[in-house]
C-alpha cells in the first residue's frame, strides 16, 4: 500500500472568515480594475490627441519634424494602453469570477478566479523583469556611452 505524503492529502478548508476576506477582496479588485479601464480609455484618448493636434498643428509648418515625434508618442501611449489592458482584465476577470464562486458556491469558477489572478501576477512579474532589464541596459549604455567621450 502507496502511503501518500501531506500535501496529496491535504484539504482546504474556506471558512466564512475567509469567504468575507475573499468577497471584500474581489470588491477592491472590481474597483481597482474598473479605473485600470478608465486609466487604459484615457491613454488611447491621450495618444490619439496628441498625434492628432500636435500633428494638425505642425502641418505644413516649419516644424514637419515635430509631426512624426508627436504620431510617435501617441503610438507609444497606445502600444502601453495596449501592454496594460492585460493584467485589469485579469484582475477585472478574477473579480468577477470570485464574486460568482462566492455566491453560487462553485467550485469551477473558484478555480477560475484563482487562474486569472494568477495570471495577473505572473503578467506583472514579467513585464517587471522586463522593465527591469532595459534599465540595466540603459545605464550600462549610458555608462559606456560616457566613457567614449
Amino acid at each position: 500500500m502507496e502511503q501518500k505524503s501531506a500535501f496529496e492529502s491535504f484539504e482546504l478548508e474556506v471558512s466564512e472568515d475567509i469567504r468575507g476576506y475573499l468577497n471584500e477582496t474581489a470588491k477592491w479588485t472590481y474597483f481597482l480594475s474598473i479605473l485600470g479601464f478608465i486609466g487604459i480609455g484615457f491613454m488611447v484618448l491621450g495618444g490619439i490627441g496628441v498625434s492628432l493636434y500636435t500633428g494638425m498643428n505642425q502641418l505644413g509648418g516649419a516644424d514637419a519634424y515635430g509631426l512624426g515625434y508627436s504620431a510617435g508618442v501617441g503610438i507609444v501611449y497606445i502600444i502601453l494602453a495596449l501592454v496594460y489592458l492585460f493584467p485589469v482584465l485579469y484582475l477585472f476577470k478574477f473579480s468577477n469570477k470570485m464574486k460568482q464562486a462566492l455566491k453560487l458556491k462553485n467550485n469551477e469558477a473558484f478555480k477560475m478566479a484563482f487562474l486569472n489572478l494568477k495570471s495577473h501576477y505572473k503578467y506583472m512579474g514579467i513585464f517587471t523583469i522586463v522593465i527591469f532589464s532595459l534599465y540595466i541596459l540603459v545605464i550600462i549604455g549610458v555608462a559606456t556611452g560616457a566613457a567614449l567621450f
